[in-house]
């Protein structure tokens, strides 16, 4: 088992509830992807996986350990193996993408090889490797704060491809990125996970590209998961519930209504 949530609650400080008894179990090299409205609570449930967020209730086992009964140091361990994509990447906007992405390995580089690369980058052609697969590559020496808002979301992705994590969260990885690319971006992702056998949980805000991709989906509403399901046992009806306090439309990376397959058509996600 990757991860698993029992109970999982989270209320934070202004009494706020985020998450409300969330069960949850992954397996190792599973694809999931989570979906629902905004505020439903789906970047809290990843921050709470990446160790970001301590539950105020519930248990979690994570790659096989109790994150909150482990000492500093094995903590540090244990997050160095899970990488995460964030919807705003948190990037200095001096940095060098070089520089950016080779920070991926920072957790378990040795601190003399860390400060050695701040200085000059001790694997160019691995960052440009990465780069290379976000269709960036051109981007290698530019500083982050002169890239668009899609491309340093590309920099996150390559920045967690180059760490080889066991587990990879993402929190919206291709929000600002073209309709075109978004594809190719989530399917590098599953690629990589396919490769190495490890797992990939995504929050999507775009539904065609969790039903077009993902071999699992995970709807979340108000904190609480509302259905777990494969795409193909997914309908408009469960979809339009999910979605019914944002608006009457299932949003989709192109902005337009999600085009539901006929009853008894089965979707496939790409990968598999």
């Amino acid at each position: 088992m990757s991860l698993s949530l029992d109970r999982i609650t989270l209320v934070h400080p202004n009494g706020t509830r985020a998450l409300n008894g969330v069960n949850l179990d992954v397996g190792a090299g599973e694809r999931v992807a989570v979906i629902g409205p905004s505020g439903a609570g789906k970047t809290t449930l990843l921050r709470v996986i990446a160790t970001a967020l301590r539950p105020t209730n519930g248990a979690l086992n994570l790659l096989g350990d109790d994150p909150w009964r482990l000492d500093r140091g094995a903590l540090r361990r244990l997050r160095g193996r899970i990488g995460m994509v964030h919807q705003a990447p948190p990037i200095p906007p001096r940095q060098r993408v070089v520089t950016a992405v080779l920070a991926g390995r920072l957790g378990r580089w040795p601190l003399w090889k860390g400060l050695a690369s701040l200085v000059y980058p001790v694997d160019i052609a691995g960052a440009r490797g990465m780069l290379s697969r976000m269709q960036i590559a051109d981007k290698l020496f530019e500083r982050c704060d002169r890239l668009s808002g899609g491309q340093l979301q590309r920099v996150g992705v390559a920045r967690v491809l180059y760490q080889q994590p066991d587990l990879i969260l993402t929190d919206e990885p291709v929000s600002a990125v073209d309709p075109a690319l978004s594809g190719h971006v989530i399917g590098e992702l599953h690629r990589e996970a396919i490769a190495r056998g490890v797992t990939l949980v995504a929050s999507l805000h775009a539904v065609d590209l969790a039903l077009h991709w993902f071999p699992r989906i995970v709807g979340v509403k108000a904190g609480e998961i509302v259905f777990d399901l494969p795409p193909v046992r997914v309908t408009d009806e469960m979809l339009r519930e999910l979605y019914a306090s944002e608006s009457a439309v299932v949003p989709t990376q192109a902005g337009e209504p999600l085009a539901m397959p006929a009853p008894g058509i089965r979707r496939k996600p790409l990968c598999s």
